[in-house]
């Protein structure tokens, strides 16, 4: 198993397979940013399946497929399934704004992925427009529902919830995901780039008070998927609610994830700089030890704790450059 310097378990990998998105949601890609990596620099799907046969290897047994819109990537569906072929991994999900899901939807589940995650911060038309930079609700819409009918283990709703944006949404939200049987969850914005700190935040523990009347919710201890949020359920059990709250309970203790980034930067803490280079050593030659022994170097490098909350500048890259 990998483990950091803190004891914790590193058996999440979260893998980007595009900067690229279709949207410019107001928090996460500056409106008119062109700065993308070049395709040359992207890691090729026999490099992304060998480096991740390492880390499974070495004990990751979850990944994630991210972005930017992950569904941009041509051909990502039989990466899915080359990743879900490895020995190891027993779990395989993706990260998606739905836009493109409904032409992927069933290919994706074919392809060995288990659940998804929709990034959805509010119902309403206008006001999706406003966030996202187009209009997009019928597309958005059109993906989650034919995720639910393809069969997906577990279909999240994401949404950031923003001070004077969308915090007036959430129980509509709510009531949403309960009907359809879809988990919600609620989820910080952290100050990353100048578009994290431009954006309104709202503390979710007010918001966790307020839903837990207003649903009659209570503590759920049922593990979905190894991510960091904390979940109530409604009294039947039938729905959830999660609370993604990096900055007012943040959970740096239990952190078990990694990113990497479509040109082969792993990235170790949202909110540090620390980071490995492993696409020099997958087009230089290295063995599948050297791999290995490189992999166990860069864990070493993971932080304590982020420092969003002493220094919110410091980090000036923003969310697409890292990978959700």
């Amino acid at each position: 198993m990998l483990r950091d310097r803190f004891g914790r378990t590193i058996e999440y990998l979260r893998l980007s397979v595009t900067d690229r998105c279709d949207l410019r949601c107001t928090y996460c890609m500056p409106t008119g940013f062109k700065d993308f990596e070049e395709p040359a620099d992207w890691l090729t799907f026999d490099e992304i399946e060998r480096l991740l046969a390492a880390f499974a290897r070495l004990g990751t047994r979850r990944v994630r497929l991210t972005g930017g819109e992950p569904l941009l990537r041509r051909h990502v569906t039989s990466l899915a399934a080359r990743i879900a072929a490895i020995d190891g991994i027993d779990d395989l999900s993706m990260s998606t704004n739905a836009t493109q899901l409904a032409r992927h939807a069933a290919a994706l589940r074919e392809a060995g992925v288990r659940r998804i995650n929709v990034s959805l911060d509010t119902l309403d038309r206008a006001c999706m427009r406003n966030i996202t930079g187009r209009d997009s609700h019928a597309a958005v819409m059109a993906g989650i529902m034919a995720g639910r009918e393809a069969g997906f283990e577990l279909i999240k709703i994401n949404m950031v919830a923003m001070r004077g944006v969308n915090d007036g949404e959430i129980e509509r939200m709510a009531e949403f995901c309960i009907e359809h049987g879809f988990v919600l969850r609620l989820i910080e914005v952290m100050p990353m780039g100048a578009t994290g700190r431009n954006t309104a935040y709202l503390d979710l523990q007010e918001v966790q008070a307020r839903l837990k009347e207003r649903f009659d919710l209570v503590p759920q201890a049922l593990e979905l998927g190894g991510g960091p949020a904390r979940y109530l359920a409604t009294r039947d059990g039938k729905s959830s609610i999660g609370f993604i709250t990096p900055m007012s309970q943040h959970f740096c203790a239990t952190c078990n994830r990694v990113r990497l980034s479509v040109d082969g930067t792993l990235y170790l803490c949202l909110g540090q700089e620390e980071k490995f280079e492993f696409r020099p050593l997958l087009r230089g030659g290295a063995s599948d030890a050297e791999l290995e022994a490189a992999i166990r170097e860069a864990i070493e490098l993971k932080p304590q704790k982020h420092d969003f909350t002493a220094r919110p500048e410091k980090i000036i890259r923003f969310m697409s450059q890292t990978g959700g």
